[in-house]
């Protein structure tokens, strides 16, 4: 069973773009519907874990109001953070999920039970699943569907809306 989703942040949970004001104020995008399937996956009792290379408060912020359990940031070894998490859950890779689009997160796909890519990723990152969403824009959501319908969970994932 999938018990816990390892999410980049930047191309993945976002579009990957860094927009600047004049100020110098950074914003990022992030999809609703990402976010409404993490707390739905959440609530289910699944867990999930942001380990990201990049650091932001922006992030960080939308972390909290997702109540994501695991959120690192300035990871440069997103393999290593997820063994390390893995070991506290009492969990191992064949238990976990990912989604990366860019080299840094190849590592960590390579050794997880199954791994995705956005529509949109770099070509040479490997994944069991290239998702027909780009990042930022429902990939995440796409990915936690598919391993809702895989792990036949969809009644108690429904349980609530239907």
């Amino acid at each position: 069973m999938i018990e816990i989703i390892f999410l980049d942040v930047d191309g993945s949970l976002t579009d990957g773009g860094i927009y600047k004001t004049n100020s110098g104020d950074e914003f990022k995008k992030f999809d609703v519907k990402d976010g409404f399937g993490i707390q739905e996956w959440l609530r289910i009792g699944k867990k999930i874990a942001i380990i990201t290379g990049k650091s932001s408060k922006i992030v960080e912020n939308r972390a909290k109001e997702l109540k994501i359990p695991y959120f690192f940031q300035g990871v440069k070894d997103k393999f290593q953070k997820a063994r390390e998490i893995l070991e506290l859950e009492n969990l191992d890779f064949s238990n976990a999920a990912a989604i990366g689009d860019d080299l840094n997160d190849m590592k960590l796909l390579n050794v997880v039970k199954i791994s995705f890519k956005p529509a949109d990723a770099l070509s040479s990152v490997k994944a069991d699943i290239t998702l027909s969403k780009n990042g930022g824009n429902g990939a995440v959501r796409e990915m936690i569907e598919i391993l809702v319908d895989r792990e036949n969970l969809r009644d108690e994932w429904n349980k609530n809306w239907l």
